[in-house]
C-alpha cells in the first residue's frame, strides 16, 4: 500500500529505530543513515548497531549495513531496512525519498532544510516545523509527548534526561575521561549499587544505584569526558533493555501520524507519483501558549 513512498530516516540510534520499527510495521519502504561509529547507548533496540555488526534484529525486524544505493534498494525488496553509513544523508539525490526524518537526536539542526523530500520531519528541539522542516515530533516526557507539532518549535532542551523510576541524572553512566569503554557487564545484567559496570580506559565506571544495566556504547567508540556512555535502569526490568522503549513508540506514532495527514492533505495519496508537492501546516502546533 505504502510501497512507493520511501522513508528516509537520519539516524538509528533508540528513537530513530522505534520509528523504523513502527514505519517499517505499517508497509513503508524505509532507509537509514549513520556515521561509521554510532554514538548509541541502548544498542540491543537501535538498528544503528548494523553499523557494527553487519546487521541488527529488533522485535523481528532486521537491518543490515548496505555499501551503497543500489544494494539499499535490493534490501528494500527483501524487506529488510538498509543502513547506509552517510552522515550527510547524500543518498537522497539517489533514493528520492518522500518523506525524511531527522531523527539524529543532535537537540540542533546539523543541515536538515525544507528542501530535503516532499515532506520532512524532525525530532525534538532544535527545529522549528515552517522553518527548518513541515512537522517536528515531540520528544520530551509528558503530556505532549508524540505530539506533531506543524508550526513553531518542540520543547526546548532541558539538558537532564528523563526521569525513570524515579532516577533522572544517575541513570546515566558518563565518561570521567577520554578513551574507550570496556564493559565489566552485559547489557541486561543486573547490577548492584556499588558494583564496577565498566571501566574507560583503566578509570571504572560505578553503578549509582541498583538496577539493570540498559545500555552502554560499543567499544569501539572513542569518548570524550562527561559523555553519557550507558544507561541503568532502576526499575530492573529486564526485557525491558531489548525491547522499544514507550517513548520511542509515542514518538514513532507522531511520525506515522504526520506522514499519514499529510498524504491525505495533499492528496498524495491519490497520486504518489507527483513528488513536487508540498505539505501543508494541518492544525496548531499544540495547547500549549
Amino acid at each position: 500500500m505504502f510501497t512507493t513512498y520511501v522513508v528516509l530516516i537520519r539516524g538509528a540510534g533508540d528513537l530513530a529505530s522505534g520509528v523504523a520499527w513502527r514505519l517499517h510495521r505499517c508497509g513503508f519502504p524505509v532507509v537509514m543513515t549513520e556515521i561509521e561509529r554510532p554514538l548509541v547507548v541502548r544498542r540491543t533496540v537501535s538498528f544503528a548497531e548494523a553499523a557494527f555488526a553487519g546487521q541488527a534484529t529488533v522485535e523481528g525486524i532486521t537491518a543490515q549495513r548496505a555499501a551503497d544505493g543500489a544494494q539499499a534498494r535490493r534490501l528494500l525488496a527483501a524487506g529488510v531496512i538498509p543502513l547506509l553509513i552517510d552522515p550527510a544523508a547524500a543518498c537522497r539525490a539517489e533514493l528520492h525519498p518522500a518523506v525524511m526524518v531527522d531523527a539524529i537526536m543532535a537537540k540542533a539542526n546539523t543541515g536538515t532544510t525544507l528542501d530535503d523530500a516532499p515532506l520532512v520531519v524532525a525530532l525534538g528541539p532544535g527545529f522549528v516545523a515552517g522553518q527548518d522542516c513541515h512537522a517536528v515530533i515531540e520528544t520530551n516526557r509528558g503530556h505532549d509527548l508524540g505530539r506533531v507539532i506543524w508550526q513553531g518549535p518542540a520543547e526546548p532542551d532541558s539538558g537532564l534526561p528523563g526521569e525513570v523510576a524515579g532516577r533522572q541524572a544517575t541513570r546515566v553512566l558518563r565518561a570521567p575521561v577520554n578513551g574507550h569503554v570496556h564493559g565489566r557487564v552485559p547489557i541486561g545484567s543486573a547490577v548492584g549499587e556499588g558494583q564496577i559496570v565498566a571501566h574507560v580506559d583503566d578509570v571504572p565506571i560505578v553503578a549509582p544505584f541498583s538496577g539493570v544495566l540498559r545500555g552502554i556504547v560499543h567499544p569501539s567508540v572513542l569518548v570524550h569526558t562527561g559523555m553519557k556512555i550507558g544507561d541503568l535502569d532502576a526499575r530492573a526490568e529486564r526485557r525491558y533493555c531489548f525491547t522499544i522503549s514507550e517513548k520511542s513508540l509515542a514518538v514513532a506514532g507522531g511520525v506515522l501520524e504526520a506522514i499519514l495527514a499529510w498524504l491525505v492533505a495533499t492528496s498524495e495519496w491519490n497520486s504518489p507519483s507527483d513528488s513536487t508537492k508540498r505539505p501543508q501546516p494541518l492544525g496548531e502546533r499544540s495547547a500549549r501558549p
